[in-house]
């Protein structure tokens, strides 16, 4: 069900706006709008003196109709985040995905980036786009809420892809809900897999539910733009190849509204992120570690292999490390080369933040222990035995 207005019998007398505890209501053009911030509470319904405000079913368009709106719709579409004018790394990352989707549709892919200079917009071509929509107003050097939802909604209605992706980062969360608003459709937020359903086309959108507990798998069959939110690490990306060719389409920012102005961005100096995000070996620890000075051991054979220690959600619980450190559902996803996993039993929350790393080896105890179900190597045995091992026989080689 949705409520929306009949602008036929709507004559503009504003007795609705006053009953909306969420200023979803505005008079645009002397008739009543529902904006995106309608939290379908209902309590307009019995506002309107003329019956203008009304409850529908959802999927009210017959078969023909919904084949037709469905079959208007073409194309794979991504967001490409750009911080400082420079693209985030999981732009690259969703053009991976994109690219495999739309070869399976046999479709175009686009990516859509604000901001940012025509440098970078071809560069995203070379990361396997075929069309890049390009708008480099100055509204969008510092990021904003409004100006980029309703641009992005613009071009959504003007050019009708049938998928769009973005990251699940902060940039993403706060704006494409917004944009779903906008278009009426459905959103799937924190996607960690991404396919295509072979009978019906549709885009099977997969994500952790109730707590990490399950894997849900989520559809959105009578509505257009197929809308997801991507984890940032999860997905690999493509080899760039400098000489690939596409079209970079100039976009206008024209009749863009903004109620409010970034004054300023207080960037947060953490430097354990840094490492975490970027580091290509991970040396993570859980609950088996038993107690801080495990951690202490950890650190030691990082710092060997030159990389960054990590934890699971239970060793962070426990107070044995900061919560900057925790890897999975709750925490970070990272995709190193090499992860070491000491001590963790494997939980599907844990594993959804590491288990797109090139390399899993995994020391536990116990033989069947979840960990050992994704780990490239596993090593059955207690981790205060086997990483001093690692420790001493890195040391020797070293020397």
């Amino acid at each position: 069900m949705r409520i929306i207005i009949n602008t036929e019998k709507c004559t503009g007398c504003e007795q609705c706006i006053e009953s909306c505890p969420y200023t979803a209501l505005e008079i645009k053009g002397g008739k009543a709008f529902i904006n995106e911030y309608c939290e379908f509470c209902k309590a307009c319904l019995s506002t309107c003196p003329e019956g203008a405000i009304v409850e529908i079913e959802d999927d009210y368009r017959d078969k023909a109709e919904l084949a037709e709106y469905l079959a208007a719709h073409r194309g794979v579409w991504i967001f490409a985040e750009q911080r400082d004018a420079k693209i985030a790394s999981v732009a690259y990352e969703l053009l991976g995905a994109g690219r495999r989707l739309a070869d399976e549709l046999k479709t175009e892919l686009s990516a859509v980036l604000f901001g940012a200079s025509g440098d970078e917009a071809k560069e995203l071509i070379s990361w396997g786009a075929d069309k890049v929509y390009h708008c480099g107003d100055a509204i969008f050097n510092t990021f904003n809420d409004e100006p980029y939802a309703q641009l992005l909604a613009t071009l959504i209605k003007q050019y009708k892809p049938e998928i769009v992706l973005a990251g699940a980062t902060p940039i993403g969360r706060s704006f494409i809900p917004r944009v779903a608003a906008r278009l009426r459709t459905g959103l799937t937020a924190d996607c960690t897999a991404l396919e295509i359903d072979k009978e019906t086309g549709n885009l099977l959108q997969i994500r952790p539910a109730f707590g990490g507990n399950i894997m849900a798998t989520i559809l959105c069959p009578n509505y257009r733009p197929q809308l997801a939110t991507v984890r940032p690490r999860v997905m690999k990306r493509m080899e760039a190849d400098p000489g690939r060719t596409g079209e970079i389409v100039a976009v206008d920012a024209v009749n863009l509204t903004c109620r409010t102005k970034v004054i300023e961005t207080l960037k947060e100096a953490s430097e354990c992120m840094a490492n975490l995000q970027e580091a290509e070996v991970i040396i993570s620890g859980g609950r088996g570690m038993s107690n801080a000075k495990g951690f202490a051991m950890l650190e030691e054979l990082a710092g060997l292999l030159g990389g960054a220690v990590a934890a699971s959600r239970a060793a962070v619980d426990e107070g044995w490390i900061p919560y900057s450190h925790q890897v999975g559902q709750t925490g970070k996803t990272v995709c190193p080369k090499v992860y070491i996993a000491c001590g963790i039993s494997g939980a599907v929350q844990h594993l959804v933040g590491m288990q797109s790393s090139d390399i899993i080896i995994a020391i536990n105890k116990n033989p069947e222990a979840p960990i050992f179900n994704v780990a490239t190597y596993g090593i059955v045995g207690d981790v205060n035995e086997v990483v001093p091992m690692l420790i001493r026989k890195l040391k020797e080689a070293k020397q």
